[in-house]
């Protein structure tokens, strides 16, 4: 019997069981189904927290504000005599309190001119905002003008705050879109030359800040009122600590040098004991730390949810298997008839395995369609971020038809094995 024969027996043998043939194929198209989604999604999840953080800029340093490990020691008490306003420690609950100060700021941008190009401190809070009977909560960042620059933040309309507003400690903000939904029902209306009270007190909207969607981890970056520094620390949150410095280097090959040469000063300035960086009061991030922990992020669930979608696989070839045992058991006699009239085991092992495969590829083939129309209605209707990977695409219709190869061998052999005269004689 040649290849074309033994497709049509086969197809023929398929076509007379089609509830149990669909039925067979649904684990092959749920597990390629999966598959494509679970990767689309994955790519698209990582393009999307690529170019979150590469908008930021590839030459930004974040260093954030943070605790000691240890008890303030006799290093750290000494350094309580010193001048400097940014030593001051906390013996109570083990550790030392945040001591980051503007003038650690304004020291990094004078003293590093050669790797720093512009910092930005900041604060940041949640805030309660209200205009006419509309109120809400929102977040403040308290930041100087270098902010824009360092940030790669736009204002499309109006400006953004200058250095007299920042020294004289001004209540004027610049709104993101979100903050005109929250208060006028539409993001799109233009706040500038407004006021609206921050925790009470009137502040006017001298701009707007361009829109910036979600970040890769959800947050909303048009949720934001941007205010000076000093207005900030001074009349909304009463503080003399900042929370973060964002430093934007000279270049992206600069940032070794420039993180190396921040973490010593402010180790020496807030008098940090070592080892370090066990004891840092603070952590500096680049750009690279923080893509590279979204995307290993992002490929852990990847693979995870490609695990489940393989083991869907795996039961969906066990169905095969078990189908075509139950096959070659009810078609036995007519084996036995094909080999009486002389048909080679060859022939028989081919035509099952033909089925077993048949059944697969259609199921991939079926599934890599709901998988790719799943990614596209994620990325349409849902506002994801989906991208179709063309080679999952081949990946899974070469799995799939292994699968069904794999997974149709035994009922294939056992029934290529059965004697003629055994099978002519089953009931």
């Amino acid at each position: 019997m040649n290849l074309i024969e033994s497709f049509r027996v086969s197809i023929r043998g398929l076509a007379n069981n089609k509830m149990r043939s669909a039925l067979t194929m649904l684990g092959i198209i749920i597990g390629v189904g999966v598959v494509i989604l679970v990767v689309a999604i994955g790519e698209g999840a990582t393009r999307r927290v690529t170019e979150t953080v590469n908008s930021l800029g590839t030459n930004l340093l974040t260093v954030f504000a943070g605790s000691s490990r240890v008890r303030a020691s006799a290093a750290t008490t000494t350094s309580s005599t010193s001048t400097s306003s940014s030593t001051s420690t906390s013996t109570s609950g083990g550790g030392m309190t945040n001591r980051m100060t503007m003038d650690d700021s304004n020291q990094i941008a004078a003293q590093f001119k050669k790797t720093i190009d512009a910092v930005a401190p900041s604060v940041n809070s949640n805030v309660t905002i209200r205009s006419g009977n509309a109120n809400s909560t929102t977040r403040v960042t308290g930041t100087t003008v270098d902010y824009p620059y360092v940030k790669s933040i736009e204002v499309d309309r109006g400006r953004f705050f200058n250095e007299a507003e920042q020294e004289g400690s001004r209540k004027v903000c610049v709104a993101g879109t979100t903050i005109a939904e929250k208060l006028m029902g539409d993001a799109h209306i233009d706040l500038t030359g407004q006021t609206i009270a921050v925790n009470g007190q009137n502040f006017q909207v001298v701009g707007m800040q361009a829109p910036k969607g979600a970040t890769s981890w959800g947050q909303d970056q048009d949720d934001i009122l941007i205010v000076p520094i000093t207005t900030a620390m001074r009349r909304i949150l009463n503080r003399r600590n900042i929370d973060m410095i964002s430093v934007r280097c000279t270049t992206q090959d600069t940032m070794p040098l420039a993180q190396e040469q921040m973490s010593n000063f402010l180790r020496v300035r807030h008098h940090t004991p070592p080892p370090y960086p066990d004891n840092d009061d603070f952590k500096i991030f680049s750009q690279t730390d923080l893509l590279q922990t979204q995307q290993s992020v992002t490929g852990t669930m990847t693979s995870l949810l490609s695990a489940v979608a393989v083991i869907s696989l795996v039961v969906g070839g066990i169905g095969i298997m078990n189908i075509m045992l139950v096959s070659v058991t009810e078609r036995t006699r007519e084996i036995g008839i094909r080999k009486a009239i002389g048909a080679t085991p060859r022939d028989i092992l081919l035509q099952f395995l033909i089925e077993s495969s048949i059944l697969s590829l259609i199921g991939g083939l079926i599934g890599i369609g709901l998988g790719v129309s799943g990614a596209y209605l994620l990325a349409t209707v849902g506002g994801w971020s989906a991208i179709v990977n063309m080679t999952a695409v081949v990946a899974a219709v070469a799995v799939s038809v292994g699968v069904g190869l794999f997974f149709g061998i035994y009922p294939a052999s056992k029934a290529a094995q059965l004697h003629p005269i055994v099978a002519l004689r089953f009931e």
